[in-house]
């Protein structure tokens, strides 16, 4: 990778929502679309809310009470994190004033590939 990474504090302030510098372009569009991606953004939104949720474990009763608490509220959030994850990626892009496109170059790859590949097999390449 070539540019310039952010520093820790300009990378927590990302995550938190913050814009870079441009010459940090390279770097954003590899962070929302290259390896890793979703893994990263599956992260950034899911490890957070783990100890507040912890916090129905103090409710009194069985342990399972609060465990059962709190899957009512983690698995709409993994599920509604995963359906939005095209929507944030294109979104963040647009932020820091790069093509929303973008989001979506990876599938577009492969599709053309696949297309191709296609044709050769099939004699029309």
């Amino acid at each position: 990778m070539t540019g310039p990474i952010p520093t820790p504090m300009q990378r927590m302030r990302y995550v938190l929502g913050a814009t870079l510098p441009p010459s940090m372009s390279e770097w954003v569009v590899r962070d929302l679309t290259g390896p890793g991606a979703a893994r990263r953004y599956l992260l950034r939104f899911m490890v957070p809310v783990l100890p507040v949720l912890c916090l129905f474990l103090l409710v009194p009763g069985p342990l399972w009470m609060g465990l059962a608490m709190m899957a009512l509220l983690y698995i709409p959030l993994i599920y509604f994190t995963i359906a939005l994850m095209y929507v944030y990626r294109r979104a963040r892009l647009v932020k820091h004033g790069l093509d929303p496109a973008l989001a979506d170059a990876g599938e577009r790859q492969r599709a053309a590939a696949e297309r191709a590949a296609y044709e050769l097999r099939h004699g029309r390449g």
